[in-house]
Order: C-alpha cells, then sequence, then structure tokens
C-alpha cells in the first residue's frame, strides 16, 4: 500500500462534505496517510470558522470534525529549520510548507486542494 501526505485543504473537504471530496476520496484511495501535527489544528480551525458562519449546523459541524479520527492517519513531527528554509524558497507559509517538507522527505505523493501549494510539489 503507497502512502501519501494529506493536508487540512484536502482533509475538511472530506470531512465536511465540500464539492471537491470525491475528488479528494478518490485520490487517496487505501493510501497510508501522513501529516504534520500541525494538520490537527487546522481542522480545528475550519470548523471553528464553518461554526461561526452557520451557526445553526454547529451540531452537524463539530459531528463532522470529530470524523478525523475515522482516519488511519499518522502525525509526523516536521524538522521546523528545513520547513523554514522551504518556505522562503517557495514562497509558501510555513504550515504549507510543512506539508511540502514531509511528501519530500518521505518521498511521498501530495493530496491538496491548495493550488499554490500543488504548484511548488510540482517543481
Amino acid at each position: 500500500m503507497q502512502g501519501k501526505v494529506v493536508d487540512a485543504s484536502a482533509l475538511a473537504a472530506i470531512l465536511f462534505g465540500e464539492p471537491q471530496a470525491e475528488s479528494v476520496a478518490s485520490q487517496l484511495g487505501d493510501s497510508n496517510l501522513r501529516a504534520p501535527v500541525l494538520i490537527e489544528y487546522e481542522l480545528a480551525n475550519v470548523c471553528l470558522i464553518k461554526c461561526k458562519r452557520n451557526p445553526e449546523q454547529r451540531e452537524a459541524l463539530i459531528r463532522a470534525f470529530d470524523l478525523r479520527r475515522e482516519f488511519d492517519l499518522e502525525y509526523v513531527n516536521v524538522d521546523l529549520d528545513g520547513t523554514l528554509l522551504l518556505a522562503a524558497q517557495t514562497g509558501l507559509t510555513v504550515y504549507d510548507a510543512s506539508y511540502l517538507w514531509l511528501a519530500r522527505t518521505l518521498g511521498m505523493g501530495l493530496v491538496t486542494l491548495d493550488k499554490q501549494l500543488l504548484r511548488a510539489f510540482s517543481r
């Protein structure tokens, strides 16, 4: 089974039923998934923003957020010095560069909906 690094934009699409969810699920397949520990905070922030915008959906959004535990996702600490350097080289935020650093370091594919991150990965 092949491994892939997944970022918060891609996982959030699945958790919160966004239009790109099917495409992301197809890309993930049955891969072993890895992500920086940071993904937990990013997903929580996405949930918070959605709750603020749609307070009537709060309970459903929190249940959707809880589904992240259903993914067999391995959390990995990234090298912050390497990530900072990569962010400076690519123009990405340090947050996004952490996914890029992880994918490159592990030699894995990257599943993201972030176009700038995907461009940096493709280079």
